[in-house]
């Protein structure tokens, strides 16, 4: 079975379907992947309950490396989902992150669709 679509048994023919609420096009074109990595879903998603967390919160929630967090961090601010500001607490370096309107916009279709696939496999 192809990813990300649900097979169904259609009489017209079969075959597989987009899953209801990804969109008009295939259950693949809606699923955002730059959201779906697991450690930007977890970076995505702490961001949208808390109003900005520093770059030492989010590898301790997420329990990742300096390097791992840096990467996909880049990754989300490339995408306009977050924003990073860089300020000195005495001499010492703060990076703190916030998720975007356009950020908190991809978290709710990511989440919608996937609550359409959850719903079309348990109904399958």
């Amino acid at each position: 079975m192809a990813r990300n679509a649900a097979r169904t048994s259609n009489p017209s023919g079969g075959g597989l379907r987009a899953v209801a609420g990804g969109g008009t096009g295939t259950a693949a074109k809606a699923l955002d992947r730059v959201i779906h990595e697991r450690l930007r879903l977890g970076m995505v998603s702490a961001l949208a309950v808390n109003d900005c967390l520093t770059f030492r919160e989010l590898k301790e929630a997420l329990d990742t490396t300096d390097g791992n967090l840096s990467v996909h961090s880049r990754k989300l601010e490339e995408a306009g989902y977050v924003t990073c500001t860089k300020r000195f607490e005495g001499r010492v370096p703060c990076t703190e992150y916030r998720l975007t309107g356009s950020g908190r916009e991809a978290l709710e279709q990511y989440l919608t669709h996937m609550e359409a696939l959850i719903r079309a496999t348990r109904h399958a």
